[in-house]
């Protein structure tokens, strides 16, 4: 697919519990690769689909700084209490409301699109921004068979990566044994 050359802002939304090498280092490929000027985490304080988080959420704030300290293109934002919403189809209106080119890409892992249907109001976040789904180990398959990549094909961008095999729930994992 032919990546749109009007778009300026990513965002990656997500608990971040915990921030990890991955999240940046997808950051990173969609930077060089998508015509981005700014590329936002967008930390939430806690996953709908998911119990309470492991870590609070100053301590997630805190560790994606000191992660994305060196790259000046990502800016960690943490906008539930100002928008009075941690739902995604918020953020973005939010972000359209204040982006002038109002072009946006919204990344995710193909694990996230195989349930994207099941977001409060996802047809309107596809329907406002471009979806930029990265390779995830065992999920392409899934994900390109999943309900929103067949019907709004045109609205999202596979992209193959390098993978990692690391996650938020592995670190999570380890922590708790």
């Amino acid at each position: 697919m032919k990546i749109p050359k009007t778009y300026s802002i990513a965002l990656l939304g997500g608990s971040f519990d915990p921030p990890h090498i991955g999240h940046l280092n997808i950051s990173k490929q969609a930077l060089r690769i998508l015509p981005i000027k700014k590329l936002y985490w967008v930390i939430t304080k806690k996953n709908p689909f998911k119990n309470r988080p492991f870590y609070d959420l100053k301590n997630r704030i805190r560790k994606c700084v000191k992660i994305v300290k060196k790259v000046k293109k990502i800016e960690v934002v943490y906008l539930d209490e100002k928008i009075k919403s941690s739902r995604t189809v918020n953020i973005i209106t939010f972000f359209k409301s204040r982006v002038k080119s109002k072009k946006i890409f919204f990344i995710m892992g193909s694990d996230t699109l195989i349930n994207f249907h099941k977001w409060q109001n996802y047809r309107k976040i596809i329907n406002n921004c471009k979806l930029v789904v990265f390779s995830r180990t065992g999920y392409d398959q899934k994900a390109l068979k999943s309900f929103v990549a067949k019907k709004w094909e045109k609205n999202i961008i596979f992209l193959k990566n390098k993978r990692f095999n690391i996650s938020s729930t592995m670190i999570r994992n380890k922590l708790s044994d």
